[in-house]
Order: structure tokens, then sequence, then C-alpha cells
């Protein structure tokens, strides 16, 4: 039955081809640029800037190969040793929930997902896996060690929007991969088993603690020694401030993406475009910071009780696992705007509170009446007509005829 289904599965072209990594390139993302050229963000369906493995430290390396497959190096794309456990924890459980999966298996799943599926229960589950050790030993025989390791680190997800250890490197500690100490190493090497849950912006003591687990690891590798295992375990997790670590702006970001996607499409995705825009980054921190003193001010009671939850009420109950206290869940928001008055280009844009929370962006996609924001407009326009802010205008009631109709303007 293993040998009929080891033989079968990749039957009439169902296996990719595996030559296709000789050329294979991950889809790069778009870079966006400030203004004065300072880097804000990058844009992508996966957000991924390649890097060669020479450029990868080995302390980088050896914290994935002990953490996900430790027999890497030993093995031809399957580790035999670790099958037979997993197969009868599988067994039990009715599905593919105990993974065996080498490194080489998970690179054949995340560069060929449209022929590999992600299906785990009954005959789907055991056909995926047989499929995936399949084409993780043709990938063996082809392909070195090094350029296997590569390609993962290139392609595997680390949460936060990040693929690839140098994307995820600047998104959470806001420095190149190969400027990685040992603790900031292990904690990218802790994300590819839940990149979601190890989240450190989200889950900081959850993501300490998945740390020290593979810190723990490599000590007892040889990988390193007593005492850097011990330093690194009790170093503070120091993450990138937003302006290094590319999450600058992120409505503002989001309403560039839409407009380019309008333009380019997939080259937008594929081609690695550079984007220069008219943000002002210092205006924008300011309008941040400002917006947000102001929203805490309210919730505190500085203009009267505020009678609803608060944000941070519902973000330490969403950290203890309060699961009504959910990213939709109701609590104050606020939208700022500025532009120049010259050209009309945007300096500043902040359309919410906290864009992972809710995406919606009340700067450009709430229909509000305007209010006194059009002021502004108003007077620009009277002393453009020769008028001065001294200037006194009669307020009486006032009717314009219109076709079939007449209109008389309230308040």
């Amino acid at each position: 039955m293993a040998y009929a289904s080891w033989v079968l599965v990749c039957r009439e072209g169902r296996c990719p081809p595996i030559q296709i990594l000789d050329t294979y390139t991950p889809r790069q993302t778009s870079k966006v640029y400030a203004a004065d050229g300072r880097f804000v963000a990058e844009v992508g369906l996966e957000r991924r800037t390649l890097v060669k493995i020479a450029e990868i430290p080995k302390l980088v390396q050896d914290a994935f190969v002990l953490t996900e497959d430790k027999r890497f190096y030993r093995h031809a794309g399957i580790d035999w040793i670790r099958v037979p456990g997993a197969a009868l924890r599988n067994l039990r459980a009715g599905s593919w929930e105990e993974g065996f999966s080498t490194i080489t298996m998970q690179l054949a799943r995340n560069v060929f997902p449209d022929r590999i599926s992600r299906e785990k229960r009954g005959l789907a589950g055991l056909v995926r896996k047989v499929k995936e050790a399949k084409v993780a030993r043709a990938i063996e025989s082809r392909y070195s060690k090094d350029k296997i390791l590569e390609l993962y680190l290139n392609q595997i997800n680390l949460g936060n929007g990040a693929y690839g250890v140098e994307t995820a490197s600047q998104r959470y500690f806001g420095k190149s991969v190969h400027e990685l100490n040992l603790a900031e190493a292990a904690t990218l090497a802790a994300l590819p088993k839940a990149p979601a849950r190890y989240n450190p912006r989200r889950f900081p003591e959850r993501a300490i603690q998945r740390r020290n687990t593979v810190i723990e690891l490599m000590r007892r590798n040889g990988a390193i020694s007593d005492a850097d295992a011990s330093l690194a375990k009790a170093y503070p997790l120091r993450l990138g401030s937003k302006d290094e670590s590319g999450e600058t702006a992120p409505y503002f970001v989001e309403w560039v993406r839409q407009q380019l996607d309008d333009k380019f499409g997939a080259r937008l995705y594929e081609q690695g475009l550079k984007v220069f825009t008219t943000i002002d980054l210092d205006m924008q921190s300011a309008a941040e910071r400002a917006l947000e003193n102001q929203l805490r001010a309210i919730e505190a009671g500085k203009y009267g009780k505020f009678p609803h939850p608060t944000y941070e009420q519902l973000a330490a109950r969403a950290a203890n696992g309060d699961e009504t206290a959910t990213p939709n869940s109701p609590y104050m928001q606020g939208a700022f705007i500025a532009m120049d008055p010259r050209d009309g280009s945007v300096r500043a844009l902040v359309g919410g509170r906290q864009f992972e929370d809710s995406k919606f962006n009340r700067a450009t996609q709430a229909l509000r009446q305007p209010g006194s924001t059009f002021k502004p407009i108003v007077y620009s326009a009277a002393i453009e007509n020769g008028r001065t802010p001294a200037t006194i205008l009669v307020d009486s009631s006032i009717t314009f005829p219109q076709i079939g109709n007449s209109w008389t303007p309230r308040n």
C-alpha cells in the first residue's frame, strides 16, 4: 500500500516540476518612500526582500535548522527517525496534526501551494504528505543543502506580513538580518510554528517564552555555549520603532497601494517598484501622536465621563485570551488628514487607531458631513475674492430658484 502510494502519487504530472527552482524568484515587494526620500513601507502580497545564504549569519541558520529540522544536513528530504512517532500520534488524532515535515518538505508546499494542498484529514491528508515527501526527495537530489536553506529562509512566512528572514528582521527589529544577535535570531526562528501566536509585537511574553525554548535547543545541540544561552535568555525584547521597521502610516500606505493597484496591477506585487509619495514623516508622526493623545484624553474622562470600554481595556482583555474582545470590538476611533493647500498633496493621513484591528480608512472611506472642516475652504475663497477676515456679511435666509423647484439652505 505504502509503495503503491509512493509510486502513483506523482503520476501524470500531479507533482510540480522541481526544475522550476533553477530560476525561481519569489515575489518581491515594492518600496514606498516619503517626500524627502526616507523609506516608509513595503507594498506587496508577500512582503519579502531576498538575501543570499552567505548574507545570513550562521547563528540565524542554526536557529532555524535546530528548531525546524535538526537532522537537516543528515537526511535526503525525509527525516525517517521522526516518521514512526508522528504517524502513531496522527493515527490517534485522525488527521495529520503531528508534523514530521523537514525544511525541504516545508519548502515544497510553500513554493508549490497550488500543486500541494493544505488538507490534513483523511485520504487527502495522506496524499498531501506523500506528495510533499516525494517532491522533497526530488529537490534534495537536484540542489545543495545551502541552496535549499536559502530558498526556505527567503520563502517562509514569519507573521506580521513578513516573508523571509530579511523582511522579518526589518519589520520586527528595524535592522538587517546580518545585524541580529542571538536572542533576536531565536525570536525569528520561534515564529514558523505559529506566526500569529508568537508575534512579538502582539504577544511579547509568549514570544519571549518561545524564544527561550529555541535558545535552549541551540544550547543542547552545541550551537551556542551555556554562557551565551544564559545571556540571550535574559536579553530584553527590543523591537524596532515603526519608522525603523517599515510600519509607518499604514492607512496612507494602503490608500497609495489601492491607487497603484489600479494603475500597475500585478507589476506592483512582483517587480519591486520604487514609489515616491508626498507624505512628510515628521508631520505623520506628530499627527498620530496628537490623535492618540486626544482619544486617550476623551477615554480618561477629560471632557466628561466616558461610558464605553476603552482601547486599553479591550487590548488587555484580548491579550489575556478573552475571545469576546475581538479585533472588531467597538472602541473610540478617530481620523486625521493634512494637505498642502498649494497643490493638494497629502502630507499626513491617519485613518484609524490600529490598522491591524480595523483596516477601514476613516480619512478616505468614511462618508461624513464635513462640518466646520469646510470653513477654511470658504474663508480662502472669500479672501481670494477680495474679502478680509473683518468683512461682515448679512446672514439672513436666502432662496435659490431652480428649474421646477427652489432651494433654501439651512444652518
